[in-house]
């Protein structure tokens, strides 16, 4: 398993205590340290089953200064992730071929 993990976010933090707390068997990857690639990205979108568009976060000021208001393809969207990756909502875990965004963090009990 793999944690896409920002320590400065609650719900990162949360997510990270409750599976500490059920294993050891996982990997934590700061993502604003080592952001995903983009075909990383499309792999975990996909096993989300979600859109890029959904993973992004609208709160951020990256998003409000550059992204507030326009219609991006798909494509875009990833590489405005890849360049600016406080965009990515977080936390999100990974299992084999699973993935959830741990929001609220006891979703993540679902890939334990």
């Amino acid at each position: 398993m793999i944690i896409w993990h920002n320590n400065r976010c609650r719900k990162s933090r949360e997510t990270l205590q409750l599976m500490e707390g059920k294993t050891t068997d996982f990997e934590i990857v700061n993502y604003l340290e080592t952001p995903p690639s983009k075909a990383e990205l499309k792999e975990v979108i996909a096993m989300l089953g979600i859109k890029p568009h959904d993973l992004i976060r609208k709160g951020e000021a990256e998003y409000k200064d550059n992204f507030k208001g326009k219609d991006l393809s798909d494509d875009q969207w990833l590489d405005a992730m890849v360049k600016y990756p406080k965009l990515i909502e977080r936390p999100i875990v990974i299992k084999g071929n699973q993935a959830i965004i741990g929001r609220p963090p006891e979703k993540v009990l679902e890939l334990l």
